[in-house]
């Protein structure tokens, strides 16, 4: 139960973490993206409205190339410096006059008019083709056409270093935060812990310090029946003694169970014999209650688990639904393989369905009527053991509502 919870608190807090980590990279990530193609975009504006030419830029301080003060940042003149790009001139039927690669080594003439052809010929004015970012524009002194290529492979390398690198750094405070958590997981729980096991120690120690009057009681019914015969006062003391003493057995074993004490003794066994003998025991009982009771149960299916603890198991199914359907209503235990696993159901009919999700039907001593009164015998601690009997054998229990008055609670077990 311990391990179960320190366990339940890492996943949840790495869940957490992790989102974190993931939304804080991303947002790093389509920030630096932005920032990037915007910075392209600029730099191939800057570049098409002075139709590639430095000399057509806007001079500073009266100067085309000013000395700048230090840590001020690239201006115009250090961003045509810097980018590589290529221009083609056309005329106005398209045909090429002039290529200018001499800002590229990458570009051949050839090349660079027929990115030019595709260009034109495709109708957009700006794009990518081939890792470049093109833009069309117009000679202002004439009606040539000038298609500005900027090569945006330092884009992309930039924006995969980002990339890898955020991915990298966010693994690394993965790495740490779950090694921090997995230290502290045992100091947070630690107050819930020691309450766990103090609940466990007070039933364990008041289940066997109720063993004795239990005993006690009941053997002192039975003198008194031997003196003064049975009359309906000592039938319900020994009934009700019973029912305690069952329920006392039920917490012993839920508590062994969650210590660890009690565990499944595995072994190969055929389940479809266990099944069959389960059901007869409880087919009488069906009976007397008017309850159409059915089985059909795959036979030669055999199961890796304790045995003992399965029979119990599919007792604990029968005898709820005994105890749950509805007079003249049905029940039927199913067992067969289904892929790589095995599936024992039981499904029974009822007067009404509870009003709470399947789950809540294995809590300890969750009873569907309400008013909790005895007509039923159930004391709500049965599911509660069956759920801690399909865990300590790697097995899983679940319940479902099949229809508006039925309810079906179904074992999955591994193959033997």
């Amino acid at each position: 139960m311990i391990k179960t919870l320190q366990k339940k608190f890492v996943v949840t807090s790495m869940i957490a973490i992790t989102i974190l980590i993931v939304a804080l990279l991303g947002a790093i990530n389509v920030a630096n993206i932005i920032l990037v193609r915007r910075q392209s975009e600029r730099t191939l504006n800057m570049i098409s409205e002075n139709e590639g030419n430095i000399n057509n830029l806007p001079p500073i301080n009266g100067e085309n190339r000013p000395e700048m003060p230090p840590n001020r940042g690239k201006n115009d003149y250090d961003t045509f410096m810097a980018s590589n790009f290529f221009i083609v001139r056309l005329s106005s039927d398209k045909s090429v006059i002039s290529t200018d690669v001499a800002r590229t080594s990458t570009v051949s003439e050839e090349d660079a008019a027929k990115y030019a052809k595709t260009v034109v010929n495709s109708g957009e004015d700006e794009g990518k083709i081939d890792g470049y970012r093109y833009k069309v524009g117009t000679s202002a002194f004439n009606e040539e056409i000038n298609v500005i290529f900027l090569d945006t492979s330092g884009e992309r390398q930039s924006l995969i270093r980002v990339l890898l690198l955020s991915a990298l750094i966010g693994f690394a405070c993965f790495l740490i935060m779950l090694l921090i958590v997995i230290l502290l997981s045992r100091k947070a729980i630690r107050p819930i812990a020691e309450n766990i096991e103090k609940q466990k120690r007070f039933v364990t120690d008041a289940g066997h310090e109720l063993k004795t009057p239990l005993a006690i009681i009941q053997s002192n019914a039975e003198a008194m029946e031997l003196y003064n015969g049975e009359n309906k006062w000592s039938k319900n003391i020994k009934e009700q003694t019973l029912r305690l003493s069952k329920m006392m057995e039920n917490l012993l074993l839920l508590s062994r169970m969650d210590e660890g004490q009690k565990k499944a003794v595995k072994g190969i066994f055929d389940l479809s014999d266990s099944a069959v003998n389960v059901s007869n025991s409880f087919a009488e009982s069906f009976k007397v209650r008017n309850i159409a009771f059915d089985t059909a149960i795959e036979p030669g299916v055999k199961a890796n688990a304790d045995k003992a603890q399965i029979e119990q198991l599919m007792g604990i199914l029968l005898d709820n639904a005994l105890k749950y359907t509805n007079e003249s209503g049905s029940a039927i235990i199913m067992c067969h393989r289904e892929e790589k696993s095995i599936v024992l159901s039981v499904e029974n009919t009822c007067e009404a369905l509870p009003k709470v999700v399947p789950e809540a039907l294995f809590d300890r001593f969750y009873r569907g009527d309400t008013a909790r009164n005895q007509a039923t015998g159930g004391s709500g601690i049965g599911l509660a053991v069956a759920r801690s009997i399909a865990v300590a054998n790697d097995a899983s229990i679940t319940a479902e509502y099949i229809s508006d008055n039925k309810i079906r609670f179904k074992l999955t077990l591994s193959e033997a």
